[in-house]
């Protein structure tokens, strides 16, 4: 078997599968929703075996407000109690965990679950997990804008490690390794800032069913690649 000799310091992923998981099985998309969230637990151990410093994980988008409203209660109910039920177990193994998107606009219980879990694991120097929810790539970056214009910074003052502190993302570094389970071979709105030089892994293995293995194809097939930075 082939070595990973270099591995990345962040990892995005895009948690794309669930509904086509659970149609497959003739399940309901919440259900395929709760088999996408239980397989994060694995995949985030497998990356701390690894050493990787930071994964963000793409849970619910500003966009998927469109989706029926059922299924949007369903996946709000489930988060408000994984993130709850989850919290501890990382805090446990030093994950310090960062919310990424507007808060403010999501019901209060899962308001209420995230904030007390970047609280209770604020502290930690393990992992950083960023956990994408109510995310949108075009509204950070107008969200940066507007807090930069509100803090009045003159203009010559304004470059790219400015606005990088002004990001929801603040402190992380730039995503490495941006990885898509289902086949879907587009980005969606996703750090859209943070990606300008990720290389992408795209997979047609179903989120539910993307496991260790296929984790570890996507580790190597990123330690293969050279990365140029617009260089030679």
């Amino acid at each position: 078997m082939e070595k990973i000799t270099v591995l990345p310091r962040h990892v995005a992923f895009i948690l794309d599968g669930n509904g086509r998981w659970a149609a497959q099985r003739g399940l309901t998309r919440l259900e395929g929703h709760r088999a996408g969230v239980e397989n994060i637990r694995p995949i985030i151990r497998c990356l701390s075996k690894h050493k990787v410093e930071y994964v963000t994980l793409y849970a619910f988008s500003t966009e998927n407000w469109n989706r029926p409203h059922d299924e949007v209660n369903g996946i709000f109910k489930l988060l408000e109690e994984v993130i709850g039920k989850e919290t501890r177990e990382l805090h446990k193994n030093g994950v310090k965990i960062r919310h990424i998107g507007r808060l403010e606009e999501l019901p209060a219980g899962v308001q209420k679950s995230i904030k007390e879990s970047v609280k209770l694991t604020q502290n930690n120097t393990g992992m950083t997990l960023g956990v994408a929810i109510n995310y949108g790539g075009r509204g950070e970056i107008l969200d940066a804008v507007r807090r930069i214009t509100s803090d009045k910074v003159l203009s010559g003052n304004i470059d790219e490690d400015l606005f990088n502190k002004y990001l929801y993302t603040a402190g992380f570094p730039d995503v490495d390794l941006m990885i898509r389970t289902s086949g879907e071979m587009r980005t969606s709105n996703f750090l859209i800032w943070q990606s300008a030089y990720s290389e992408y892994y795209f997979t047609p293995v179903l989120w539910p069913d993307f496991n260790e293995e296929e984790l570890e194809k996507a580790l190597l097939a990123y330690s293969q690649r050279q990365r140029r930075f617009g260089g030679l």
